[in-house]
């Protein structure tokens, strides 16, 4: 499979990750506000450096498991302002899932909303996928509201499902079809 890089919205620019980007990825990773609805906890600098080397892999997206990473920049500043990711969740089934991360400061501009659109675009139209699911913190409102936003819709909340950082949490599952968003778009 293929897909164009980088993608330019009026804002944003959406590209793969640089080495020059490990400070802009610890600030993101390491810091808690983050990492606090993430199945991560907050990391050290060297567990940002492994996690900057998976984002500057090739990825074919042709697997279960595979995930691009963006770098999500201002382009009026060149600033990072987050990351959004898309997964192969199942191959087979052209299943794939989104993903989002943004520093708090940039939190309410629809920063979010702009990048994580044109990553639905590049599952859909670019590599074919039939169903894009979000999952996510149920208790995780703002990133909930942005996926309807979106025009995905809520499909599922699975009780006490996960065990993260020393509670049982419930799991909010919103998806699209790919039919679905020929109609949104």
């Amino acid at each position: 499979m293929s897909y164009s890089l980088p993608i330019e919205t009026d804002r944003l620019t959406l590209r793969r990750y640089r080495e020059t980007d490990y400070e802009a990825l610890l600030k993101l990773q390491s810091n808690d506000d983050v990492t606090r609805f993430l199945l991560y906890d907050s990391k050290t600098p060297e567990q940002v450096r492994e996690s900057l080397a998976d984002r500057l892999a090739d990825v074919p997206m042709d697997e279960d498991g595979q995930a691009l990473t963006l770098a999500v920049i201002l382009r009026e500043t060149g600033q990072h302002v987050g990351e959004v990711s898309l997964f192969v969740q199942n191959a087979a089934h052209q299943g794939g899932e989104i993903g989002f991360v943004f520093h708090p400061e940039f939190h309410g501009h629809g920063y979010a909303a702009e990048a994580s659109v044109e990553l639905l675009r590049l599952g859909f139209e670019e590599l074919g996928m039939h169903r894009i699911i979000g999952r996510l913190d149920a208790s995780n409102t703002a990133s909930a509201n942005l996926l309807k936003r979106l025009g995905m819709r809520h499909e599922a909340t699975f009780v006490k499902n996960e065990f993260l950082k020393g509670e049982w949490t419930d799991e909010a599952v919103f998806a699209m079809l790919a039919d679905e968003w020929k109609q949104c778009s």
